[in-house]
């Protein structure tokens, strides 16, 4: 399969203090949030003047993947589309059409299978291959890679330079906790069932490996939705609240659910979490997610390589395996149809 452009499908963020509310108006829409919930998060946004740090981390992974995919021999453009704010992946498809791109690979800022994190993306290909019409461009989206090698080592290697700016003493003592985007259980049972959930937890069995744990903990983060509604447990606050009481002297926090530094790292872990543990005399280091580390864009173009050559997706081997989707062409559910369920609801 040959492509002759590619196309980065990400969340989207605002870019300044007007842009915020319109935003999380677009993010929340049908979903029945509370407006002052849309209030609470507006806050950590304006927090970092309005700035989500995501828009800037996916202008300087493309620039890595163009170079990437350079040095592969494949001078193939790059474009960047968004769900939820400016770039809308609509505009671009529209752009792609009329640039007369023929068949693109697109690269998604998510890892894993789910609603939100799969199938949410098919559908934005979907809407916007339709909106751009009969000569629209055929989007190729690339299969989640949770446990690709690349995936594995990036996080294991920020563990490790987490680590280091711990002491000694710290060190010896400090507690390995991964954490990931919560969804309400409901959700979770719905797709696999509890696809998304394995697909983390075996994410973060490989991870811990290569970076040399063999204890560690996963919890959940930045739920929203009414609180008589169950998402998945337990908490990274409550969590480290437990450790705190039990004599925990150190963790290091590693949010494997996230690609970048959206704000859920950046205020929800960087922020609140940071506080809460300084609070409870705590030592927190957070490793850094891939962001536009060389690696994440080498992984991207691996992933298009598969397609290419028609290779056999490059997994990490641990006990029990987790199944992944493969690719999704135009739309189209993925196969196999792991992530066919309808949407979740906050």
């Amino acid at each position: 399969m040959e492509f002759d452009a590619v196309l980065l499908l990400s969340f989207g963020g605002p870019e300044g203090p007007e842009q915020v509310r319109p935003f999380l108006e677009n993010v929340t829409r049908g979903r029945n949030v509370p407006p002052e919930r849309l209030d609470d998060v507006a806050e950590h946004y304006l927090h970092f003047g309005g700035v989500s740090p995501i828009n800037r981390i996916n202008l300087a992974l493309i620039e890595q993947l163009r170079a990437e995919l350079e040095g592969r021999g494949l001078g193939l453009p790059v474009y960047f589309g968004n769900r939820n704010w400016e770039p809308y992946v609509e505009d671009t498809v529209a752009t792609m059409r009329d640039n007369g791109i023929r068949r693109a690979a697109v690269f998604t800022t998510s890892a894993w299978s789910g609603y939100s994190s799969c199938t949410q993306y098919v559908e934005d290909i979907a809407r916007a291959r339709e909106a751009a019409g009969p000569d629209a461009s055929e989007l190729v989206k690339l299969r989640p890679y949770f446990d690709h090698p690349r995936f594995v080592q990036i996080f294991a290697d920020t563990i490790g330079a987490a680590s280091g700016a711990l002491t000694a003493e710290q060190q010896a003592g400090a507690r390995l906790v991964f954490t990931a985007h919560s969804i309400p259980a409901a959700a979770d049972d719905r797709l696999g069932p509890r696809l998304y959930s394995r697909q983390v937890a075996y994410a973060a069995s490989l991870v811990a490996t290569a970076a040399g744990y063999s204890d560690y903990d996963l919890t959940w983060q930045s739920r929203s939705g009414p609180p008589q509604v169950p998402w998945l447990q337990p908490d990274v606050a409550d969590h480290l609240a437990t450790l705190a009481e039990a004599g925990t002297k150190a963790v290091i926090v590693c949010p494997i659910g996230f690609v970048a530094d959206h704000i859920e790292v950046v205020w929800d872990l960087d922020n609140e979490l940071a506080s809460q543990a300084e609070a409870a005399g705590v030592a927190m280091v957070r490793a850094s997610t891939p962001n536009a580390h060389p690696h994440f864009a080498q992984l991207a173009a691996d992933l298009i390589d598969e397609l290419r050559y028609g290779r056999t997706p490059d997994r990490v081997a641990g006990t029990d395996p987790v199944p992944g989707c493969l690719a999704s062409v135009n739309g189209a559910p993925c196969v196999p149809p792991h992530c066919a369920a309808g949407r979740q609801q906050d």
